[in-house]
């Protein structure tokens, strides 16, 4: 988590208790859609949709500090969004996620 970037660009996303290790939340957005992970208690944000083809990663896994498509089982690495196998070759986009008052907030203008 980090805490850069100006008050007004982060939103509330999630209380902190509300994702357990291993669990995604889909969040919307600023145009965008994103997904919050938990991954083994480190919280990431990352762009919903598969770099590789227009597929929700929402319904992949996560894996340590890696998510995984369920179409066709590239893994990305959640802290900077690059992909670590094909058929994905285009990282995802990431987002600043920081704890504030036990909300889990996202800095989506950055």
């Amino acid at each position: 988590m980090t805490s850069t970037g100006s008050d007004d660009a982060w939103i509330d996303a999630a209380r902190v208790d509300e994702l357990q290790p291993g669990q995604m939340k889909r969040i919307a957005a600023g145009g965008r859609k994103m997904l919050l992970c938990n991954a083994d208690g480190q919280y990431f944000c990352v762009d919903e949709l598969c770099s590789h083809e227009d597929y929700s990663l929402w319904f992949g896994c996560i894996k340590g500090k890696t998510l995984k498509c369920s179409l066709h089982g590239s893994h990305f690495n959640l802290v900077d969004g690059k992909p670590l196998n094909e058929p994905a070759d285009c990282p995802l986009r990431t987002y600043p996620v920081r704890l504030r008052e036990g909300s889990l907030q996202i800095a989506i203008n950055v």
